[in-house]
């Protein structure tokens, strides 16, 4: 299977998780490039909990990206336009978006996303990092 184009939402930059996902979404839909049923999201969802959890407009973070700025030009920008979190601050966002889904707000959206994909009896989806995951074809992560 070719390597889904869009880094997993586990991966870090700067020691963030999703920053680079969100980064590889705004460059593939710029190309045209970004799968149809991701098009909706752009800005929404994690990106927008990311950007709040930073404190920047998500335009502006579009902007930056389409005139080539690399992901570290984008994190310095983003820890200085926006806010630098602390340490302990990065590691409650980590382990807070790495258990969305599970027994949580969210875990309703998890079990009907799971049902369209045909992915409801699979126990070892318990998080929403966990699906998307597993929707691009990579292996998952047990909640740990």
């Amino acid at each position: 299977m070719k390597e889904f184009p869009v880094r997993s939402p586990s991966e870090k930059v700067g020691g963030m998780v999703h920053f680079g996902r969100m980064l590889d979404k705004i460059r593939l839909h710029t190309r045209g490039e970004l799968p149809k049923d991701y098009q909706p999201n752009l800005g929404r969802g994690f990106d927008a909990k990311l950007c709040k959890f930073l404190h920047l407009d998500y335009g502006e973070v579009t902007r930056r990206v389409n005139k080539g700025a690399t992901d570290d030009e984008m994190l310095e920008w983003a820890l200085t336009a926006g806010r630098r979190p602390t340490d302990d601050e990065i590691k409650m966002w980590n382990e807070f978006m790495r258990k969305f889904g599970w027994r949580d707000e969210a875990a309703e959206i998890l079990a009907r996303r799971k049902l369209e994909a045909g992915m409801e009896n699979r126990a070892d989806i318990e998080t929403m990092f966990q699906f998307i995951d597993a929707d691009e074809g990579r292996e998952i992560s047990p909640l740990l």
